[in-house]
Formats: C-alpha cells, sequence, structure tokens
C-alpha cells in the first residue's frame, strides 16, 4: 500500500519532473536561477527557490506559470502536462 501511495504522489505532479528534464535540456543545462531570470523577463515572479519546490513536488504551478515555464523551457504545455512529444 505504501508503494503505490508514493507511485500516485509521484505522478501527481508530472509538472516538477517536466521541468527539471526541460531544463536538463539544454546546453549547458539551464539553472534554476537562469531559470528563474528567463521567467522574471516574461513577467513571471518565481525565484530559485519556488523552482526547486516545483521539481521535487512542494509546490503547484499555477495555470500562468504554466505557459510561462512552457515559454522559457522551449517546449508545449502538453509536454510539461505529460504528454510524450516535446
Amino acid at each position: 500500500m505504501l508503494v503505490i501511495r508514493k507511485h500516485l504522489r509521484r505522478h501527481k505532479n508530472i509538472v516538477g519532473e517536466r521541468v527539471a528534464q526541460g531544463r536538463q535540456g539544454f546546453k549547458p543545462v539551464l539553472t534554476q536561477d537562469a531559470l528563474s531570470g528567463k521567467l522574471a523577463r516574461l513577467g513571471i515572479q518565481l525565484d530559485r527557490a519556488a523552482i526547486a519546490k516545483i521539481e521535487n513536488n512542494h509546490r503547484h504551478v499555477l495555470d500562468y506559470e504554466l505557459k510561462g515555464l512552457a515559454v522559457a523551457l522551449g517546449v508545449d504545455v502538453d509536454w510539461l502536462l505529460g504528454d510524450e512529444k516535446r
């Protein structure tokens, strides 16, 4: 039962995993601070700590933040939500 709960909890926040994957896709890797800067230029205030919380499933993402993350990472919103196509 505990294993199932951990599995379900991990997959409730697909966005966090995808944000981390999106950052890793940059060469060199886009740091959380650099992503925060890109978001700030889009008018979205998420500092490094907030991005870390998103990636570690400790913070949810608001709709406008999701859209901004997609733009900053150069991916589709659908991909951030779990669609396999980047």
